[in-house]
């Protein structure tokens, strides 16, 4: 996947202890997926279910670059550097990541993400609904290893699932 040059940076994040100094940088999950899921219900209306769901992977694959080049030190081992991501899901309250299967030598990962900030406790719908995660971790892992993957969600709390499971693999 080429990575687009969108027009954003970390800075338009702002500097939240100043502009918040009573509310601070904590908001509610509802809050949130209230901001999450009307935009993805317009973005549905006006360009329709497929072309969403590729615009919110690739929305989340821009977050996860620019998550991981601010966030994360890259000159970690991976076993440091999955420990630092797990630490920072759940530090901002995003998640908490476990890695169930790991083929280092091949870049190959199935991790879940339980209380995911996206989908935990959402009625059953029998589709997975969390686009945005799997370009997030996408990015994360891109630019860790300076390499491509394709990250699919197999499992979700909208299938069913009480996680989300994430397959990763790298792209040859």
């Amino acid at each position: 996947m080429e990575e687009k040059d969108y027009n954003f940076s970390w800075e338009q994040l702002g500097d939240i202890e100043e502009g918040r100094p009573n509310l601070g940088n904590k908001t509610s999950v509802a809050v949130y997926r209230l901001m999450q899921y009307t935009m993805r219900a317009v973005l549905e209306k006006e360009y329709g279910d497929e072309q969403t769901r590729l615009m919110l992977v690739q929305a989340g694959r821009l977050a996860g670059r620019e998550f991981c080049r601010n966030v994360l030190d890259t000159s970690l081992p991976l076993n440091k550097f999955i420990a630092q991501l797990h630490d920072s899901l759940l530090d901002l309250e995003i998640g908490v990541l476990k890695v169930e299967k790991s083929d280092v030598e091949n870049l190959n990962f199935i991790v879940t993400v339980s209380e995911d900030l996206d989908c935990s406790g959402l009625p059953i719908k029998g589709v997975t609904v969390c686009d945005y995660d799997e370009g997030f971790i996408e990015g994360i892992f891109s630019v860790y290893t300076g390499k491509k993957f394709d990250v699919k969600e197999v499992d979700c709390w909208t299938t069913g699932e009480r996680t989300c499971r994430f397959a990763i693999h790298q792209i040859s």
